[in-house]
């Protein structure tokens, strides 16, 4: 997904820095509120941030400009919302850029568009959709990640197209993505999964946390404590 340093005509990369300021300066004021109300928060965003940097770095060659990796966007949008998400994914990308030449400062604009933006928006909407039905929040979670990868890929494929719409848009953009989905649609599974792995354990040890945080019911809250109480005592025998 990480669009290359320079690959991006200017204007686009311009465009995409416009569409990408205003989210990252709302997700810096939804943080704040975050942490006045839930202090203890803190270490749960970095978790985020760390999970996101971690994933994504995993990249292997995909679409000239441009990379296959996990995201890692969908436990921050669940978890945080999709405002709070983007601005863990222009720290992760910054990061990536200048220490791993992974991405670029030219086209940051347009990655933390697809994997900061778009990509949580729908891991967020998915969660927020299922989690209301008796699925639960591990299946809803599942589906989160999976998606919110997905949807990443498309909005890649959606900005080389517009860029470069050879022959056309249309035909450019089934090109990208075809191609994209070979080894994307395998690592959003995968990517599905252990977003499952992670959430369960928070899931166990934070379940209070998360239920302050909106990402679980206070019914679920509680059948968790006491899952967690029952495993202690099970260790303790």
């Amino acid at each position: 997904m990480h669009i290359m340093e320079g690959f991006l005509p200017p204007l686009w990369c311009l465009f995409w820095y416009i569409l990408m300021i205003p989210v990252v300066a709302w997700g810096l004021i939804q943080i704040k509120r975050t942490f006045e109300k839930t202090p203890e928060s803190k270490a749960l965003l970095a978790v985020s941030g760390a999970f996101m940097f971690v994933l994504s770095s995993l990249k292997m060659p995909s679409v000239t400009g441009s990379c296959s990796h996990p995201c890692g966007n969908g436990l921050g949008a669940a978890l945080f919302g999709p405002a709070a998400t983007s601005v863990l994914a222009v720290i992760v990308l910054l990061f990536q850029a200048i220490i791993l030449a992974h991405g670029g400062l030219t086209t940051l604009g347009a990655n933390c568009f697809s994997m900061g933006i778009v990509g949580p928006f729908v891991a967020w909407a998915v969660y927020k959709a299922i989690n209301k039905t008796k699925a639960g929040s591990l299946v809803a979670i599942f589906f989160a990640a999976f998606f919110g990868d997905l949807l990443t890929y498309v909005t890649t494929a959606v900005q080389l197209s517009a860029a470069f719409p050879i022959p056309s848009f249309t035909a450019a953009f089934v090109k990208f993505f075809a191609i994209f989905a070979v080894t994307q649609i395998p690592l959003a599974i995968a990517e599905g999964i252990l977003t499952v792995v992670i959430w369960d354990m928070l899931k166990k040890n934070k379940p209070k946390l998360m239920e302050k945080l909106g990402a679980l019911t206070s019914k679920e809250a509680e059948e968790a404590q006491v899952e967690a109480l029952e495993d202690d005592k099970g260790s303790a025998i």
